[in-house]
């Protein structure tokens, strides 16, 4: 099965080789025809603390790494 790869801005670095991730995404409401943006928070691996807050990043599927990181940031 492909891995899920997301695209969301980092909102977070402050703990070691974790970054947050934002992602955003649209969508047409069923019933009323209006665009609703809704957002969720992933927790990523950073191996080399390369990121920073405000950066736009992609990140992929992967195995568990820790309690709550399942994703790894691929590119910048």
């Amino acid at each position: 099965m492909p891995k899920r790869i997301l695209q969301g801005t980092v909102t977070s670095d402050q703990n070691a080789q974790t970054v947050t991730v934002l992602v955003e995404r649209r969508f047409t409401h069923p019933v009323l025809k209006k665009t609703i943006r809704k957002s969720k928070k992933y927790r990523a691996h950073d191996e080399n603390n390369q990121y920073k807050v405000g950066d736009a990043v992609r990140i992929q599927e992967c195995a568990p790494k820790s309690k709550t990181k399942r994703w790894e940031v691929i590119t910048a």
